[in-house]
């Protein structure tokens, strides 16, 4: 199997849009992990039960699912930064709508609304990253990205907790808002256009051009593995902090040093992960990557009451497991579709991976029961070989996925060769 080529150096305005779209990134990736750091909060503030609390997590992703799928037949047919700045628009309003949430249902109906926008944007970000990235080059920018993920624990996460304590479960929301207004004018003041593939379309329609990214064999394969890969996170995050408080013991304010310290591990190994993604065999990562956090997975949902040092020692390991094994796998999924159809499969591919999530949080919340809301939650440990099943399930998945990326890139080559 080959490694890939020496891989070049970015310009300047590449490496301001890396800046950006991480940044953008963040905003968005923080307006869904809050909720699981907050999920103890939500709970018993707003009296819901973990299936009812599964839903207010799921009803995010089956909503970004629902509007990826109906956007996907427009994505290649604007220009991107358009439709980012729509898209972020709507995102800025849902979760100004979440912060002003009252009750349930208020909060269930915002975010279903933060959904519909937000899930498109990762999509649309990654669309934009194939269009002005080599493929050599786009370990490197996945893993500043989505290191987004990373420094959302690191600072987000932890700050929002903190304004949680002091003014209440609202202000992380608005929080959120306050930076995304400043993020969304640098989209439109500074990036430039992206509608190099405007020129490529032809005269179908939309629905047309939907069908066709649905129907292709060769995408197929790449949408079951990406959403594949969705499920176990989405089963495990949305009761993490109602794990660790009632099961494990740990306080509230526990809860910002876990956090802390898991993002910090993954700021560090989510470059490296990208750098080697460019450089080694992108399946080998991803499987190395997949075992690491099914052994994790499992120790971690039948963990007694540990100390704190302990919990964030096993949390931070599961998370470099996470973490590399989606660098190498997303980049790899990037090489599937052909240019023309790259914002129809990757909005597909978002949509598909977010209700693929959102089942997972909602069998979740079946799985998971409370006697009580101070009481220990329940079968949480079946969560732990659930998620083990559906990792061997990727991996072999997923060494079909690079497969038939070795050989189209091969195909290619002997093309220009000729």
């Amino acid at each position: 199997m080959q490694q890939a080529s020496s891989a070049r150096a970015f310009t300047p305005y590449q490496r301001f849009l890396i800046a950006l779209l991480a940044l953008l990134q963040f905003t968005v990736v923080l307006d869904f992990m809050v909720l699981s750091p907050l999920g103890d909060i939500l709970m018993k503030s707003l009296r819901m039960t973990p299936s009812m609390f599964g839903l207010v997590v799921s009803s995010y992703a089956f909503s970004a699912g629902a509007s990826g799928i109906l956007a996907a037949g427009f994505a290649d047919r604007y220009d991107r930064k358009t439709l980012l700045l729509f898209f972020y628009a709507g995102f800025i309003l849902g979760t100004l709508f979440c912060g002003l949430s009252t009750s349930f249902e208020m909060l269930l109906a915002a975010r279903i609304v933060t959904g519909l926008f937000g899930g498109v944007i990762g999509s649309i970000s990654m669309a934009i990253v194939t269009d002005l990235f080599e493929l050599n080059q786009r370990g490197r920018v996945m893993g500043f990205v989505q290191m987004a993920f990373a420094v959302s624990q690191v600072m987000g996460i932890p700050i929002s907790l903190y304004f949680a304590n002091l003014w209440g479960w609202h202000a992380p929301f608005f929080m959120i808002v306050l930076l995304a207004i400043g993020i969304g004018a640098a989209i439109w003041l500074r990036m430039k256009p992206v509608d190099a593939h405007l020129a490529l379309q032809s005269d179908d329609n939309a629905f047309k051009h939907l069908w066709q990214a649905l129907s292709n064999r060769t995408y197929q394969v790449g949408y079951l593995a990406i959403a594949l890969l969705s499920v176990g996170g989405f089963m495990l995050m949305p009761f993490g902090s109602a794990y660790l408080i009632n099961n494990v013991k740990l306080s509230q304010a526990d809860l910002p040093y876990v956090f802390l310290f898991s993002g910090m591990t993954s700021v560090v190994i989510m470059p490296i992960m990208g750098r080697l993604s460019d450089k080694v065999n992108k399946f080998t990562l991803f499987t190395a990557g997949s075992l690491l956090a099914l052994v994790t997975s499992l120790i971690y949902t039948q963990i007694p009451p540990i100390p704190l040092w302990q919990v964030i020692i096993l949390n931070a390991l599961m998370f470099i497991g996470i973490m590399g094994r989606m660098i190498p796998a997303t980049t790899m999924n990037s090489s599937i579709p052909d240019m023309k159809d790259r914002g129809a499969y990757m909005s597909i591919n978002s949509s598909l991976q977010q209700m693929a999530g959102g089942l997972g949080a909602v069998v979740a919340g079946l799985i998971v029961t409370q006697q009580s809301q101070s009481s220990p939650l329940e079968h949480y440990d079946l969560l732990g070989y659930v998620v083990a099943g559906i990792s061997l399930g990727c991996i072999a998945l997923m060494y079909y996925v690079f497969r038939m990326v070795e050989r189209r890139n091969a195909a290619k080559k002997a093309v220009v060769e000729v």
